[in-house]
């Protein structure tokens, strides 16, 4: 997936109010830019650590910069959860994911229950119909650790449940997580930060539910589906 609008390398000064931040342009301008992230972004930013923004000229938007990335010395981080849905359907029409690429058919956000799923894959000539929910992996633990969720998600809790009914109906089912930063090796939940979450990630699993972990190449440039990851559960 590669970045449409013109992207710049600056410094992030500040975050704040969850959707804004301030930025240092190379030329010293002070500018205000769009945070697309919900979570807490922990581990996610420092001030003045290295940033990549993008730019849109739209003039029906309020701000013309958006962050992208950021950098915290040793890796690129991507912090715009907008692209994490986009980098794994090209990998999926592409064939990149072993696991799932025998599927002809991709249809995202597919309703089911009380949510919309984010992908349901269907016509493989060896697996059944599957719902693949997808989670953006970007909290750093110790060493090579990286960790889901950043704070308590009761949706996520809720995504894990459906996931099991829909295993129980015969349904394939996938929890496929997307580490979204260049210094991440092993995927662990969150224990600490949302014990629920990762009773029922064990749970998911033993119920049949697959976890599937891949790691993204980030680069000024484009972001695309890596290598995959082990996982500890």
């Amino acid at each position: 997936m590669k970045f449409t609008n013109p992207t710049v390398v600056a410094k992030i000064l500040n975050r704040y109010k969850r959707f804004l931040s301030d930025i240092e342009l190379d030329s010293g301008e002070m500018v205000h830019a769009h945070v697309p992230n919900t979570g807490s972004m922990k581990t996610c930013w420092g001030e003045n650590w290295k940033v990549l923004v993008s730019k849109n000229d739209d003039p029906k938007r309020k701000m013309k910069y958006t962050l992208e990335l950021t950098h915290n010395g040793e890796a690129w981080i991507c912090v715009n959860t907008g692209l994490t849905n986009k980098i794994v359907k090209e990998a999926l029409e592409q064939g990149l994911i072993p696991e799932l690429a025998t599927y002809k058919e991709i249809k995202p956000e597919k309703k089911v229950f009380e949510s919309r799923i984010d992908f349901f894959l269907s016509q493989s000539d060896d697996y059944p119909d599957a719902y693949v929910e997808v989670k953006n992996v970007t909290l750093k633990g110790e060493g090579n650790i990286v960790l889901f969720p950043d704070s308590v998600t009761t949706r996520g809790q809720k995504h894990l449940r459906e996931l099991i009914l829909l295993k129980e109906q015969g349904y394939r089912a996938c929890m496929l997580y997307i580490v979204n930063r260049e210094d991440g090796e092993v995927f662990m939940p969150a224990s600490e930060i949302d014990p629920e979450y990762a009773r029922l990630l064990v749970e998911a699993q033993k119920a049949g539910v697959e976890i599937l972990v891949y790691k993204t190449n980030i680069s000024t440039d484009e972001i695309t589906l890596g290598k995959k990851l082990e996982y500890k559960l």
